[in-house]
This record gives structure tokens, C-alpha cells and sequence, in this order.
């Protein structure tokens, strides 16, 4: 079971990074915040202090076309907020 699934590079999570040395995953919905903390830390090498999670249900949304009514489903993901000890920092674009 895959735990980290992808970073989240957004312009909010990127200012939460460089303020208060936040960094956001999208993970496993089974994930629990130990499991998540470990795998942060095997994965960069770093110390993480706090893990705070939330699950964004799946939504479904409806058009009027004119080939009639349209049905679609986003999927559901959850999220994971990590807030790594005094000084230390990922760095996500080094891979690349």
C-alpha cells in the first residue's frame, strides 16, 4: 500500500511551505496521521511534528446539454497537511 500518492503544488500550499513550513499530500484514504508521518519521513528524510488530515468527498455534478442531462463524478481524495521540525525543509523541484 502506497501511502505518499503525489505533493500538492498549489499557490496556497507553496505560501504555507515557505511561511509556516507546511508542505501538502494527497494520500491513501486508509492512511492514518502515524502512517503518514513515517512515510514523510522515510521518504525525505526529515522530522515531521504535526500531521493534520481532511477527506474531500466525492461530488457529483449535472450539465443541461442540449443531448439532454449529463451526469459526472469527481473523485474523492484526502489530504494531508505536515509541519516539519525548526529548519528543516522539501524540495520538491529538485527531481526534475
Amino acid at each position: 500500500m502506497s501511502i505518499l500518492i503525489k505533493p500538492i503544488i498549489t499557490e496556497k500550499a507553496t505560501n504555507q511551505s515557505e511561511d509556516f513550513n507546511r508542505f501538502a499530500f494527497v494520500v491513501n484514504k486508509k492512511a492514518n496521521k502515524l502512517e503518514i508521518k513515517g512515510a514523510v519521513e522515510a521518504a525525505y528524510g526529515v522530522t515531521v511534528e504535526a500531521v493534520r488530515t481532511m477527506n474531500h468527498p466525492a461530488e457529483r455534478k449535472t450539465k443541461y446539454t442540449k443531448k439532454g442531462l449529463v451526469t459526472g463524478l469527481t473523485s474523492g481524495y484526502k489530504k494531508a497537511i505536515v509541519q516539519l521540525a525548526e529548519g528543516e525543509t522539501i524540495d520538491f523541484y529538485n527531481n526534475l
